[in-house]
């Protein structure tokens, strides 16, 4: 029987992807998206964006991101025409707000006349306020029961694959999914300077030591015995991050005491890091953007996560993709509840790495086993 409830704004379920596919609207010809946040929270939405322009490839898409968006977008081939950065605005992009800046943005995006707006930021406490703002016709998007409703809107639980949600909600406005994860490419050719200087036919191992939440971070310790494990068994290694990580990275560098392991933190811009990710035989990390986006790009990696963060984060395939998950369920000083997460939930002072019991000799043979494969792939 054909559901036609609140949440599907009075439209018709026409099929089936990651949840309905439900109708899609008419004399659609602009297209705005709503995804704040880091590098990692961009690349969630990529898949969500390629089945909206699927399903209407006569419109133009428009992304309200922040900085970080706009310079990665520029660096590889997206679904995405322009990016618009959001101004600072309380749970859209955390800043000071001004009021004047924020009236004007809305002006100028309403002026857009925008036909379709997706909201793929969060359960819609904030974002959702922030959404209808623009005045589009049609909007749509994720709601927990005490944010403001849109159009068409699917229930916001905590714990769900995040492209796997933004394709969901993809799904409302009437796409069907293109892809379930993130695909990217650069837009340029090879570039000069660290990424590209020579190896000298060693496998490259690419490390990414940081994690915006300090507890999703693996110790420096084990970072560092990985780095010095895979320089001995003669791959090169180069720790990446941005200027705030540079001392973590130069840390690992040092305890791990190979000239083959070499801090280039602080030291490429996102084109640069594109394309050194692009070159390297693996990339570990913890829950980070520079592993969601390698993963975007093709590169084998190795993910160090915390058990519910694999749920919202994690790689869904293993060919190409190994995740060593931590069990930990409570903070190791004060024993508090890790799994309840999310805005409402409590949030101790301690930022103790809740992912200090993942192995160094259980994320190196991962290493080995994927560098093994690429090389077996590449001399078949």
């Amino acid at each position: 029987m054909e559901q036609l409830t609140a949440e599907f704004g009075g439209a018709g379920q026409v099929g089936t992807g990651v949840g309905p596919v439900l109708e899609k609207f008419e004399d659609v010809s602009r297209i705005v998206v709503l995804r704040g946040g880091g590098l990692g929270d961009l690349i969630f939405a990529i898949p969500a964006m390629a089945a909206l322009k699927a399903a209407y490839p006569g419109a133009t898409l428009t992304l309200l991101g922040t900085p970080i968006h706009k310079a990665l977008l520029a660096a590889v081939k997206s679904p995405v025409d322009e990016v618009q950065v959001l101004p600072y605005a309380e749970g859209v992009r955390p800043g000071p707000e001004d009021p004047e800046d924020l009236e004007r943005f809305f002006e100028e995006m309403r002026a857009r006349r925008f036909d379709l707006a997706v909201q793929v930021h969060g359960g819609g406490r904030y974002s959702n306020p922030f959404l209808l703002r623009l005045g589009a016709r049609h909007t749509v998007g994720t709601r927990t029961p005490d944010a403001a409703s849109l159009e068409r809107t699917i229930p916001y639980i905590y714990y769900q694959n995040e492209p796997l949600r933004a394709v969901e909600v993809a799904g409302f406005a009437g796409a069907y999914p293109v892809d379930l994860e993130a695909r990217l490419e650069p837009v340029a050719g090879p570039q000069q300077g660290i990424a590209a200087a020579d190896g000298g036919g060693q496998p490259l191992v690419v490390i990414h030591p940081g994690a915006t939440d300090p507890r999703r971070r693996w110790p420096v310790e084990r970072f560092a015995e990985l780095a010095a494990t895979c320089a001995a068994d003669g791959c090169r290694v180069l720790v990446v991050g941005d200027k705030s990580e540079e001392d973590l990275a130069e840390r690992i560098a040092g305890l791990a005491g190979s000239a083959n392991v070499t801090s280039v933190a602080g030291q490429l811009d996102m084109a640069g890091l594109v394309d050194l990710l692009a070159k390297a035989a693996v990339v570990v990390g913890n829950d980070s953007g520079p592993r969601h986006l390698a993963q975007a790009l093709g590169v084998p990696t190795v993910g160090v996560f915390w058990l519910g963060n694999v749920i919202n984060a994690g790689a869904l395939g293993r060919s190409l993709h190994r995740i060593h998950a931590s069990w930990v369920t409570a903070c190791p000083t004060c024993g508090i509840d890790v799994t309840q997460v999310g805005w409402t939930a409590p949030r101790c002072s301690h930022d103790d790495s809740v992912v200090a019991d993942v192995a160094v000799r259980d994320v190196y043979e991962d290493v080995r086993s994927l560098i093994a494969t690429g090389a077996g792939r590449q001399n078949a």
